[in-house]
């Protein structure tokens, strides 16, 4: 059974041209300079389309955290367990992502993490990696 894999949008097609090339991508809004994650067409603050692309450093911390034991679907049996983290990114943005080792204790609220990208069948997600 294959995976649900994301279908770019014109309003994500620049976050997923980014992950292609290792790069993580969200917006600001030009008129307000509000930050935000989920790419659209308008500011989710002040309603203005003056949306630029910024590349992420990658670095943030894991506001919340839990590990996932039993397959949502066929398609992840073999990847059980693994962690799904919420991660503050620097830049002032949210990001849920996996989290690289799979059910690894060394996961904890507040710990720094570094985004990362891993293929999926031909496609690169992102994914958080513990800083130690």
């Amino acid at each position: 059974m294959s995976r649900h894999l994301p279908h770019p949008t014109a309003d994500t097609k620049a976050f997923w041209d980014g992950c292609a090339i290792g790069e993580l991508r969200y917006q600001v809004c030009v008129h307000c300079g509000h930050v935000q994650f989920i790419p659209g067409s308008l500011c989710s603050a002040c309603h203005q389309g003056d949306l630029a692309w910024k590349t992420s450093a990658g670095g943030g911390r894991i506001l919340s955290h839990t590990t996932v034991h039993r397959a949502p679907t066929p398609a992840f049996r073999d990847e059980v367990p693994y962690v799904i983290a919420l991660i503050d990114m620097d830049e002032g943005f949210r990001l849920m992502v996996n989290v690289k080792g799979g059910a690894s204790p060394d996961v904890a609220i507040g710990q720094p993490v570094r985004i990362g990208f891993r293929e999926v069948e031909g496609v690169k997600l992102p994914q958080a990696e513990v800083i130690s």
